[in-house]
């Protein structure tokens, strides 16, 4: 294999081989993912330049019954850009180049292996936004957002990469490039196939290019931080940020106190608010008149504090303020990571029971006797924060270290829990190796059969990302 990728690739940067000679370095960050929770153990890694150069590699695997993972930013929460065993990696790394852009459409396509922060920057000279924003923006990729569907904090305002993706540029398991890379928002004629590589999470073909309708930059932003004292305010706060903000509202994001504690403790930073509260809560809108939003946020914040909803709140005075608010929700993730191991389940639960599986969890692993701060007890923490407008809860479950007794007290409680309010158990990241043994808990037996049916479609020689998904 090493040998056809150097007479198609060459040498050099398109392919790391750990067959011939021992690359263990170099192969490092490829068979790990960045929460030190899977490990594979790939010899080889090809890195093609071209969608041509991916057809050929795939063609190539396909015929020898060489198995595959796509890797993109390798950010992932649910182990589906790593191998599990010795798979061949195909990075999508050094297809990066951005295709085209219409100023007057909106319109982008790009290469897969764009990072997404990189084509935010560009977007941003053109007075255009990505209509999706990560905490993981500086590393992720456009194809491995799109294979995921990621959700991120704008989905409330521009929706999902199920409506915002134009077109598809797929190379299949066989080799075949499906090229329906088309920059139209209406293209009814037949299947819209390119829906099922959509959240495929690289089970159906690896995704070389994407055409991807982005809004123009709101020229208005405002940021509020509350604090409220029950989750019962939490859900009114909304109703009335939904009512009196509507068309403006661009993230609505929740934070408990735990959360905000931790942050607190890892960054020593002063604290948005005077007291301190059960909840958080972070409100942006974005809009083409200050003034106007200015002033309806203000109002919004004069109600709310005079209903007794919001305890206390500050409205961020300028972009400064509005990047330190903002650093309170974004540093959560990497602030629980601190004592080590993190937990993570990114789920969908009905708004009004949204923050029960976090209170029902911390109960749980208190009652085993794993939460506190003796080295012994390796939970640290249970937190809940999230997208309140998407209804999508992060339960994460801070630790020393990952324990095998943590992980039968969580799994499969927290499936079980989310089953039975009629929830998902992925919002946003995917199946993967985590979530696979679990889709049950959120699929009917029907729904699943179909899914195995496509996939074979697809992929008859099971050789795409093995072993997860379904």
């Amino acid at each position: 294999m090493a040998g056809m990728v150097r007479a198609l690739l060459g040498d050099g940067p398109a392919l790391i081989d750990g067959v011939s000679a021992d690359a263990s370095a170099d192969l490092e960050p490829f068979n790990s993912d960045w929460m030190r929770k899977y490990k594979g153990q790939t010899k080889l890694v090809i890195k093609p330049k071209t969608t041509e150069e991916m057809a050929e590699a795939m063609k190539y695997c396909n015929e020898h019954m060489l198995a595959v993972v796509p890797q993109g930013g390798n950010s992932g929460l649910v182990g589906g850009s790593v191998p599990v065993y010795d798979e061949i990696v195909i990075s999508t790394s050094r297809m990066n180049q951005i295709r085209s852009f219409d100023a007057v459409s909106g319109t982008l396509v790009v290469d897969a292996g764009c990072i997404l922060e990189v084509t935010e920057q560009f977007l941003h000279d053109k007075g255009h936004i990505f209509p999706l924003d990560l905490g993981a923006k500086g590393s992720c990729q456009i194809g491995g957002n799109v294979a995921t569907n990621a959700g991120g904090l704008r989905l409330l305002r521009y929706g999902s990469l199920h409506g915002n993706v134009l077109g598809l540029e797929v190379v299949l398991p066989d080799g075949t490039v499906m090229d329906d890379l088309t920059t139209l928002r209406k293209n009814n004629t037949g299947y819209d196939l390119k829906q099922l590589f959509i959240g495929g999470e690289g089970t159906l073909g690896i995704i070389t290019g994407v055409s991807i309708s982005c809004p123009q930059k709101p020229t208005a932003l405002n940021v509020a931080f509350f604090g409220l004292e029950s989750f019962e305010k939490v859900q009114k706060a909304y109703r009335e940020a939904k009512a009196q903000l509507s068309e403006i509202l661009s993230a609505f994001e929740l934070m408990d106190a735990r959360s905000q504690d931790i942050v607190h403790e890892v960054t020593s930073k002063k604290r948005p608010l005077e007291g301190e509260y059960p909840f958080y809560c972070l409100i942006e809108t974005s809009g083409s008149n200050t003034e106007h939003d200015q002033e309806k946020l203000e109002r919004f914040l004069d109600h709310v504090m005079r209903e007794e909803i919001v305890s206390d709140g500050v409205l961020a005075q300028d972009e400064t303020q509005m990047r330190a608010l903002w650093s309170w929700r974004e540093g959560i993730p990497e602030c629980l990571g601190h004592w080590g191991g993190v937990y993570k389940y990114d789920v969908s639960i009905p708004l009004s029971q949204l923050y029960g599986l976090v209170e029902d969890t911390r109960d749980r692993i208190n009652s085993a006797g794993l939460l506190g701060e003796d080295v012994d007890q390796p939970v640290v923490a249970v937190v809940g924060y999230g997208h309140m407008g998407d209804s999508n809860l992060h339960l994460n479950v801070a630790t020393r270290r990952y324990d095998k007794a943590v992980e039968e007290t969580l799994e499969p409680f927290v499936y079980e829990w989310i089953a039975k309010r009629n929830g998902s158990i992925s919002a946003e990241h995917g199946l993967g190796l985590q979530k696979k043994p679990f889709i049950g808990y959120s699929r009917s037996e029907t729904m699943i059969r179909l899914m195995k049916q496509v996939k074979q479609m697809f992929d008859p020689k099971g050789i795409m990302n093995p072993y997860k998904y379904v």
